[in-house]
């Protein structure tokens, strides 16, 4: 098995929760709206977001700006507010000094998460980036791992990690593309009734500490 971890990117890398929260007080004060309309906001773009949600946006809000000009703006809004938890980046530069590739499989607008990836200070720390937008399937399809891992140099049939917070698409998704999982909880319960992953980690730091160590002892390692 080669040393391949391959990441979500929104609530296991940065936290996009908080920054959508954020951006959505800001965008609804910016525009004279009360302080409920950003929990309205943060519901419509709550699992993902896309130019598209902006034409509904648009609409409940009687907004003048164009879609367009609001998905620039939140594109710019979300990205400088990309923040990773302290100690990830070094975390992955360590992973990578120990001869790990590591790879983003993420969903969504392939302009934003690029954004949000740079922004972050990630960009620079992976060996290559899959976004669903890039070829139009979104996880848990295997096609966005498998194109992760082939932009890493990496392939499927030699295995490796994906790591995220969602129990259907990152865990169930990568399960089913042949990797080993490893679960950012969060402080959230498995979901009953979906197998467990290999492994359960409280936040992105923990997830690398976790697979720095078990990389020590790559190749004979394994994780029942």
């Amino acid at each position: 098995m080669q040393l391949l971890a391959l990441f979500d990117l929104d609530d296991t890398l940065i936290d996009r929760r908080r920054g959508l929260n954020e951006w959505a007080h800001a965008f609804t004060a910016s525009r004279g709206r009360p302080a409920d309309a950003a929990r309205v906001i943060t519901d419509m773009l709550s699992a993902r977001a896309y130019p598209s949600d902006f034409v509904r946006i648009k609409a409940a809000f009687g907004l003048r700006d164009s879609p367009e000009s609001l998905w620039s703006e939140y594109v710019f809004g979300m990205s400088s507010r990309a923040r990773c938890g302290e100690g990830v980046r070094v975390g992955l530069a360590a992973m990578r000094a120990a001869g790990w590739t590591v790879g983003i499989a993420t969903n969504g607008s392939a302009d934003i998460q690029r954004a949000k990836l740079s922004s972050a200070g990630l960009a620079d720390l992976v060996a290559g980036v899959c976004v669903s937008d890039d070829i139009q399937t979104r996880k848990p399809g295997r096609a966005v791992f498998e194109a992760a891992a082939r932009r890493c140099g990496a392939t499927l049939s030699d295995g490796g990690w994906m790591v995220g917070d969602n129990p259907s698409t990152d865990i169930e998704g990568g399960r089913a593309a042949g990797l080993r999982t490893l679960w950012i909880a969060a402080g959230k319960q498995w979901p009953d009734g979906v197998d467990s992953p290999d492994a359960t980690a409280g936040g992105a730091l923990e997830a690398i500490k976790y697979l720095l160590q078990w990389g020590r002892s790559f190749p004979s390692a394994a994780v029942s």
